[in-house]
């Protein structure tokens, strides 16, 4: 299929050379011939062409200044500007190839030499085209590629948390759940700048990926502990505990035979942390304050929540206000107080009747 042929403008105030130039293109070229840059600058406004040839000096608006209002328009902007001038100096040259000029043509011209100039930039301009689609649909390749990746780590992952919630049958459907009040959580830490130096870092969509691992722990706790009916005794509570170094060791094992990333880093800091408590007397090492990561305190205050609003075969669920009074009286001993004030803050997007994020179910 033959190519479309390109456009050239021609600006020149001296008609011989308008004759000359035109003549010498016309026949691999449609050209449109410019007696000043008014001209041109209306002819832009209705077509687009491949290439202009400028001259430099003409009355009203020299070449110079009608380049400069080629480049600052950005629908004109990349349409390369070959100059042609009766100006031979270097500093003339100079200037105009400063301003964005592609080439810079002496006048009186060769025709053969403006022929090949002409052509060797619509060359140049066809590459780049050529070089900006393949770019394009390499970009597309790998964008593709990625999203293959992630659905198949989001399925990995949904299958892992599964197998946690499928031997801990009183806790289904905790990992969406807290899910789903990590990303109000972390909404609202964003809208009110809470710890925004940290969080700006993040990447939220891998953020929520490695939240989902935070219990994979409890793989390794025993069925008649993680299934037990009733309360546990001190000494199977102390068992219990284990799943947060569990799940560190677990992820750990990943890391080791894989590449180090940001997701299971903080799949590790979430499984390890989301039982340490603000005032020191949480587990597994009893961290305080600052030192729990941020990631730890913000899954402790959601995981909490919501196992006071879940039934469990030893208690009652607690209504979403008990549930909520309950984290605001833990502020500062329990749960960072900033987060926890952020968490009850957000209440109003919580629909108590049915355990739902406003516009998402559990």
């Amino acid at each position: 299929m033959l190519r479309e042929r390109k456009k050239i403008i021609l600006v020149d105030d001296t008609p011989i050379i308008l004759k000359l130039a035109r003549n010498t293109l016309m026949g691999q070229y449609d050209v449109f011939t410019m007696p000043n840059a008014k001209k041109l600058f209306g002819f832009l406004e209705e077509t687009k062409p491949d290439l202009i040839l400028l001259d430099v000096m003409m009355p009203e608006m020299n070449g110079y200044e009608a380049i400069r209002l080629l480049k600052a328009n950005p629908d004109t902007a990349d349409i390369p500007v070959i100059f042609l001038t009766s100006k031979s100096d270097a500093s003339s040259e100079i200037e105009g190839l400063s301003l964005g000029a592609v080439d810079y043509i002496v006048k009186p011209f060769s025709p053969q030499i403006l022929l090949k100039r002409v052509e060797l930039q619509i060359q140049l301009e066809d590459q780049k085209r050529d070089l900006e689609r393949l770019n394009g649909n390499l970009q597309q390749m790998v964008d593709e590629k990625t999203a293959s990746i992630l659905e198949l780590q989001n399925a990995l992952l949904k299958t892992i948390s599964d197998l946690v919630e499928f031997r801990d049958d009183v806790t289904g459907g905790h990992v969406e759940r807290t899910g789903r009040l990590l990303e109000l959580l972390l909404d609202e830490m964003t809208r009110s700048g809470i710890y925004a130096d940290i969080i700006k870092t993040w990447d939220k969509r891998l953020f929520f990926q490695s939240a989902q691992l935070h219990d994979v722990g409890k793989i390794a706790i025993k069925d008649s502990i993680l299934l037990k009916p009733g309360k546990l005794s001190p000494d199977e509570f102390d068992e219990m505990k284990k799943h947060t170094t569990f799940g560190e060791n677990i992820i750990n094992r990943i890391e080791q035979d894989s590449r180090k990333s940001v997701f299971l880093t903080q799949a590790r800091v979430m499984a390890g942390t989301h039982h340490e408590k603000w005032n020191g007397m949480g587990y597994p090492r009893g961290l305080s304050g600052k030192d729990i990561p941020l990631e730890g305190r913000m899954m402790a205050i959601v995981d909490v929540y919501d196992a006071l609003v879940s039934e469990r075969p030893y208690k009652k669920a607690f209504s979403h206000e008990d549930a909520l009074g309950i984290i605001a009286e833990e502020a500062g001993r329990q749960f960072d107080p900033l987060l926890a004030d952020v968490f009850v803050g957000a209440s109003a997007k919580i629909a108590p009747s049915s355990c739902q994020i406003i516009g998402k179910a559990f």
